[in-house]
């Protein structure tokens, strides 16, 4: 009897005791969707409707002009005006607002005269991401405002001559998400995050159970290999885990819009190669545990935090200190990651992608490969 057919027969029946328990078959279709909703609408990038208060004590048309453009911008809401200095400070202690403008009394006569107008930003930076963009929000419409009044006072001077244009004209364009929509961004990010959690913890269940059963005592004196039977176990959880990346990527696409630039057969292929990979280590968890307590909790340790942390989905790894950029590359989440926002935001291919594509078939072999000796080793 040849390999493929002692693999199709453990396939089979590995097949037959997925379809008994429709009950984890559900959970591991409807979790991963699941998932998806709850993080795409939890996380976002965007910052929009930041709560503005504001302290005018000018109470000039130049002041009231100025507060207009923050209120117009769409970035912030009108949440309190102050009446007073004192009233700031609890504004910012109770959370009632994030920013605070406040406008001296003598905002528009030194305008008027062509001094220097101050005004004080009071930022909440409990949340450093938030302050920091909504500190760059407030830069951008108080050079607006300015320059606006450049243009009336040299209108002023020249009279009928029109004003000239700035020697310096920046028009930018956004590539690759120019609506600047977070889902863009975090959709992709979650194919690689969804299919680390679920599938390597299924894998280590189905084969731990067995252990605990006894029944994989039989393979020591079966005519099978280690690496068959291993292989007939991985194909059906990954036949799974390939029909959950397939309706992360509709719904990906459907409801949130998110768009694949790129080639959807090359991000598919790829997709195959890192539930490969995702098994992998499902299988190799179950050679190095006996109980499936132990083996859930290592298969989220090893899966799901080094996901979150180390593959580039939240924060930058060029940001991330030098020692803690090398590390990422020992988690193939990372490589995906770069593999679904590369064919997804910036339509770009292997000419671009294969490096993570080698990594990522290097670590799928290794993963492999060592789940089988350790098996054949503990079952020997």
């Amino acid at each position: 009897m040849s390999s493929l057919v002692r693999i199709a027969a453990v396939t089979k029946k590995e097949t037959r005791e997925i379809l008994r328990d429709p009950i984890t078959l559900g959970i591991a279709i409807v979790f991963p969707l699941l998932l998806m909703f709850l993080l795409t609408y939890a996380i976002t990038l965007d910052v929009r409707d930041i709560r503005l208060a504001v302290l005018d004590e000018d109470g000039s048309a130049e002041s009231r002009e100025y507060v207009a453009g923050f209120l117009g911008s769409g970035y912030f809401r009108l949440a309190a005006v102050a009446r007073s200095p004192k009233e700031i400070e609890g504004l910012l202690d109770r959370g009632d607002a994030r920013v605070v403008l406040a406008i001296p009394p003598d905002f528009s006569r030194n305008l008027r005269q062509g001094l220097p107008a101050e005004v004080q930003t009071l930022l909440d930076g409990s949340f450093a991401n938030t302050a920091v963009i909504a500190l760059n929000y407030v830069d951008a419409i108080t050079d607006a405002y300015t320059r606006r009044l450049q243009e009336r006072a040299l209108a002023a001077r020249a009279g009928a001559v029109p004003v000239l244009s700035p020697a310096i004209r920046v028009e930018p364009r956004v590539r690759y998400n120019p609506e600047l929509r977070s889902e863009h961004y975090i959709v992709p990010g979650l194919f690689a995050v969804i299919l680390m959690a679920f599938p390597p913890l299924l894998t280590a269940l189905a084969v731990v159970r067995e252990r605990e059963r006894g029944s994989i005592l039989q393979i020591s004196i079966a005519p099978i290999r280690g690496w068959e039977f291993l292989g007939g176990k991985l194909l059906p959880y990954a036949a799974i885990a390939f029909l959950e990346m397939l309706l992360l990527l509709a719904v990906g696409s459907l409801w949130f819009h998110a768009p694949v630039r790129g080639s959807l057969p090359l991000l598919l292929g790829l997709a195959l190669l890192y539930v490969l990979c995702t098994v992998g280590i499902g299988l190799l968890v179950s050679t190095a545990t006996r109980s499936q307590v132990v083996a859930s909790l290592l298969s989220i340790v090893l899966t799901l935090m080094p996901s979150f942390l180390f593959s580039g989905f939240l924060s930058p790894i060029a940001s991330m200190p030098p020692f803690f950029q090398g590390y990422t590359y020992l988690f193939p989440a990372r490589h995906f990651m770069e593999i679904t926002r590369g064919i997804s935001l910036k339509g770009v291919g292997l000419g671009t992608l294969w490096p993570s594509v080698v990594l990522l078939a290097v670590y799928g072999a290794a993963v492999l490969t060592l789940a089988a000796l350790r098996f054949r080793k503990r079952i020997g």
